[in-house]
C-alpha cells in the first residue's frame, strides 16, 4: 500500500463517522471504552526484503474520543531496532464477531542494527482484520512505517503479523 494511504483512510473514515454518528453528543466527546492489551509477532520487510521478526506490544487506553480510540505501543525487532508511539484507532464492526481496525501512530524509531529508515520520527499506520470470541481477539495485521519523506531516506518498513488482544 502506498505511503500514507492507510493513515489517510483512518482519519477520513473516522471523521466521516464522527460527523454522521457522534456530533449530536459532541463530535469528539470522551466516552468509556473497552481497554485491550495486545501482543503480536510477525515478519518485517523493507522494499520486499525480509529483515527479521518483530514483536509488538500495544495497549488501548479504555477511552474513546468520538469514533477514535487511542493506543500506545512498543515494538522490537530481532536485530535490535525499536519503535514506540501513540495515536488514534478506528474500528469497523463486521457482523457480530468480526472487525476491521485502522490505526495511525506517530512514534520514535531507534535503529539499533536494524534497517535505516531515515530518521527517528516514523509513522506507523495499518489495518487489522480479526475475529473476537469470549473477549479475546485474534487478528491478522499489516503495518507500514515511514517518515512521510521528512528525511532524505524513506524506504518504508512493512510488518505482517498475528495479533492476540485481551480485554483488560
Amino acid at each position: 500500500m502506498s505511503d500514507g494511504a492507510l493513515a489517510a483512510l483512518t482519519i477520513a473514515l473516522g471523521l466521516l463517522d464522527a460527523g454522521q454518528n457522534h456530533c449530536s453528543t459532541g463530535c469528539f466527546a470522551p466516552s468509556e471504552a473497552e481497554g485491550r492489551l495486545s501482543f503480536s509477532v510477525g515478519q518485517a520487510s523493507v522494499d520486499g526484503a525480509d529483515v527479521g521478526t518483530e514483536v509488538y506490544f500495544r495497549r488501548t487506553i479504555g477511552r474513546d474520543y468520538g469514533p477514535f480510540g487511542i493506543a500506545y505501543g512498543l515494538s522490537a525487532t530481532e536485530d535490535g531496532a525499536f519503535w514506540a508511539g501513540i495515536g488514534p484507532l478506528y474500528e469497523i464492526p463486521i457482523g457480530e464477531a468480526f472487525y476491521a481496525e485502522l490505526h495511525l501512530m506517530p512514534g520514535i524509531y531507534v535503529q539499533g542494527d536494524g534497517p535505516d529508515l531515515g530518521g527517528p520520527l516514523e509513522f506507523r499506520s495499518g489495518i487489522e482484520i480479526g475475529y473476537e470470541a469470549n473477549g479475546v481477539r485474534y487478528g491478522l495485521s499489516y503495518d507500514h512505517r515511514s517518515n512521510n519523506e521528512f528525511y532524505d531516506t524513506n524506504p518504508g518498513l512493512e510488518t505482517l503479523q498475528f495479533r492476540v488482544s485481551i480485554s483488560r
